[in-house]
């Protein structure tokens, strides 16, 4: 009857069976002082410092036997004769461990750049899609369509990730935007409006306004995973309009208000900015109906050249380092900081508007922005 022996595998985490009659023809066991049983086999070694195959052709070279070295180490016989024959042909150099290509990848380099083109800076709808926001089953749809390859979710997020392609939340640009007009402004009309600004002395400033809500959107806050955070807030509705005006020097002003902006209204905040003033003001400002209106017209000839309206292009506000002024108050305002039980909105946006006016480097810092870049010298 065989007799057989039971070893703990060192990897598999369990037991194989060897016959005992293995133990004297093999040596793929090895007992050691305490009598217990390990498997010497190559996947045993824990990252030797040299490959066991390198090891082992230098041993033959040094004058044993090709079956003593691979009994030693606990291999196949035939597994030697191998290694033997790419170090003839290759060298000792051809024996030391390289990192395994993998599978062959399912786009060629060329074909990666493609995809990056074909995704960068383009609407799905371009090419026949629905939807207008990439996501990784229309990659994979356009992939397919175009080199006629079909690759997984899982692998076109790969991919792009590769081609540093990130997951972003997409600016909104109007379909009326003028792009020539945009450029003509930023090359053309604002250089020569500053270097008019030199000679006569003139300030040139920005304006915009916008409107404040109790009730937006909140920013984000940390909670157990699955469990959404509640935050107290005022369920009363409140609303107000603010106006500023920012300068590349840092300074700030502004004014706050209940009602919609109109023309009249315009005007008076125009009276109020002015009020105190020496030198000229070009003002630089949207389209917004109230600031082309008759009345605004007949107020800025009033002033006899104190005062000129400058207009951006249409539906181009990036361009406005004003914009940054609403930004900042959104992040850092009602969003961060919910308004508490009978609080007031206009107080809190007062004293919002307040810390900004107090921190001019702040002010000078919206004009380091890329898209206004063209407002410094």
């Amino acid at each position: 009857m065989q007799s057989y022996i039971r070893v703990c595998h060192p990897l598999r985490h369990g037991y194989r069976y060897y016959p005992v009659s293995c133990l004297g023809y093999t040596s793929r066991l090895n007992c050691d002082i305490k009598g217990a049983c390990a498997l010497t086999d190559a996947r045993s070694h824990t990252r030797p410092r040299k490959p066991i195959r390198l090891l082992a052709v230098r041993r033959v070279k040094e004058g044993e036997t090709p079956s003593r070295v691979i009994q030693s180490v606990g291999l196949c016989r035939t597994t030697i004769y191998k290694w033997l024959q790419v170090a003839k042909r290759g060298g000792e150099a051809a024996l030391k461990a390289r990192k395994h290509p993998g599978r062959t990848p399912a786009l060629t380099p060329r074909q990666k750049l493609q995809v990056r083109r074909w995704i960068t800076g383009k609407d799905p709808r371009q090419y026949g899609f629905a939807c207008g926001l990439w996501t990784r089953p229309s990659v994979a749809a356009l992939i397919e369509q175009r080199v006629g390859v079909r690759m997984g979710v899982t692998a076109v997020g790969r991919l792009l990730a590769e081609l540093d392609i990130t997951p972003q939340k997409p600016l909104r640009r109007a379909d009326e935007r003028d792009p020539a007009a945009i450029e003509r402004f930023k090359m053309v009309v604002f250089p020569r409006l500053r270097a008019r600004a030199k000679r006569v002395g003139a300030t040139i400033c920005f304006l915009d306004e916008a409107g404040v809500r109790s009730d937006q959107v909140l920013g984000r806050t940390w909670g157990l995973r699955g469990q959404t955070p509640e935050v107290r807030t005022s369920g009363r509705r409140q609303s107000v309009s603010a106006i500023s005006v920012v300068t590349a020097r840092g300074e700030f002003w502004y004014e706050i208000a209940t009602e919609r902006l109109n023309a009249s209204r315009f005007v008076e905040v125009l009276t109020h900015f002015m009020r105190g003033r020496k030198r000229p003001v070009f003002l630089v400002l949207d389209g917004h109906p109230a600031h082309s209106a008759t009345l605004v017209a007949q107020y800025v000839q009033r002033l006899a050249g104190r005062l000129e309206l400058h207009f951006l292009p249409g539906y181009a506000p990036e361009l406005n380092p004003d914009e940054f002024v609403w930004n900042h108050l959104t992040r850092q305002g009602v969003s961060k900081t919910p308004l508490r039980r009978d609080e007031s909105l206009r107080s809190r946006v007062q004293s919002d508007l307040a810390n900004i006016q107090s921190r001019p480097a702040l002010v000078r810092s919206f004009f380091h922005a890329p898209s206004v870049a063209y407002t410094r010298d």
